[in-house]
């Protein structure tokens, strides 16, 4: 398999902004394919296509992964399991079990967060809808309605090690 054409991985917010305005289709389609470098430890946010209200984004999770409790304020969003299984988690730690080929819908303002369950890791494919093009696609509060930068270390970031070998295709 060539892995020539894989999106480089975004390490900050700004990167994953950037790649959304790079890869933006205005006035044609927008073509991609889903493949990714799977994580040993860590996670991955790989933008595969944009328009100005729409992203599509391969996010993979080592074993283990989570994130913190929190909401977007300026997309409404959904995640779809492409292999492993996550626990999604409301603000009154409610839980639901999403397995392969199962998802989830989140509306702009709902509280969530989840963690990577099993040995794989896992790899969600996530479609956000931005709700104002002029505001910031990737604004996201925590469960004080404060901030919360999604690549913060309150955010249980950790440095992501790549498999040499394994990847998701």
């Amino acid at each position: 398999m060539n892995h020539d054409s894989t999106p480089e991985i975004a390490l900050s917010s700004l990167a994953w902004r950037n790649a959304m305005a790079r890869l933006a289709v205005h006035d044609k389609p927008g073509f991609f394919a889903l493949r990714a470098q799977l994580p040993e430890q860590g996670r991955t946010n790989q933008v595969m296509a944009a328009s100005s209200q729409l992203n599509v984004v391969l996010k993979t999770y080592a074993s283990g992964g989570e994130n913190e409790l929190h909401a977007h304020t300026n997309e409404d969003h959904m995640f779809v399991v492409m292999q492993g299984s996550a626990t999604f988690y409301g603000p009154g730690d409610e839980f639901r079990v999403v397995n392969l080929h199962e998802g989830v819908v989140l509306p702009r303002g709902v509280l969530y967060r989840f963690v990577a369950n099993g040995p794989e890791p896992l790899v969600l494919l996530r479609v956000g809808a931005v709700i104002d093009p002029s505001k910031d696609p990737l604004a996201r509060i925590d469960d004080k309605g404060q901030d919360f930068d999604g690549y913060a270390q309150s955010n249980h970031e950790v440095p992501c090690v790549l498999s040499k070998d394994r990847w998701f295709s």
